[in-house]
């Protein structure tokens, strides 16, 4: 298994039988978003689209027409998803299935989902994933707060888990780079990989706040060091991979 950051929530995640992208977001402005990262490329086919929810900077439309692909997402995404003609498989936590060459299970996340502010919130429109090919395990956070339940998703190879957004201060239902390296302390995986951060700032902000893009990760790196000694850290640029079998 390999995983290639693509930038913010964007990760290829590569199996002996097959290639999934988590969260696709391929454009270089999202709404009031500037990209501050390489434009990445999907020169080869992928076989599926985990989406963990459907806020902008995650569930980009564009994007998934682009692939073309069969998309996994919480319940409700078909709807949202319906004049682009594509395939999607609804999860809601403890549900799974097997697509693209992987085990995929929905799991618990902490956010609210929901594509707009208005109606009920479900406690499923936000999820995270565990994807299982050839013995070896990743999580994938998406966007989550920080819960208890976290320890209960090992053993895991590897754990992409967020560390802060797309901005200068973060809301509710998102992980610092403290609250990320406890949830690491939690998870306990291998190696961590440290997402959602170094990518977009709303236009007009890189000049005063450019430090935004990377502070986060050095700080989880020192905070992880403390938390999660036992713990691999790995900060990769957007674009970089991680071949799991040669790191673990």
């Amino acid at each position: 298994m390999r995983i290639t950051w693509l930038g913010h929530a964007t990760v290829v995640i590569e199996t002996a039988g097959g290639r999934l992208v988590t969260d696709p977001v391929l454009r270089t402005h999202i709404v009031h978003l500037r990209r501050h990262a390489a434009k990445p490329g999907l020169s080869e086919r992928v076989d599926a689209a985990l989406l963990s929810h459907l806020h902008h900077d995650h569930f980009d439309p564009p994007s998934l027409r682009t692939l073309a692909a069969p998309v996994v997402a919480p319940p409700g995404t078909r709807s949202a998803l319906r004049r682009l003609g594509l395939a999607v498989f609804e999860l809601a936590p403890g549900d799974d299935l097997e697509i693209g060459g992987a085990h995929v299970t929905a799991v618990r996340a902490v956010h609210d989902g929901r594509r707009w502010p208005i109606g009920p919130r479900r406690d499923d429109d936000a999820i995270g994933f565990v994807v299982e090919a050839g013995g070896q395990r990743v999580y994938f956070a998406g966007d989550t707060a920080l819960f208890d339940g976290m320890r209960d998703l090992g053993p895991l190879d590897v754990a992409l888990v967020p560390i802060w957004g797309w901005g200068t201060k973060l809301g509710p239902g998102h992980m610092n780079p403290d609250e990320a390296a406890a949830a690491i302390a939690l998870l306990r995986p291998a190696i961590a990989v440290p997402i959602h951060w170094g990518t977009f700032l709303p236009i007009g902000l890189h000049r005063r706040h450019a430090h935004v893009l990377r502070d986060p990760a050095d700080a989880f790196r020192e905070r992880s060091a403390k938390a999660a000694p036992d713990v691999r850290i790995e900060i990769l640029e957007p674009g970089g991979s991680l071949d799991i079998t040669r790191a673990g």
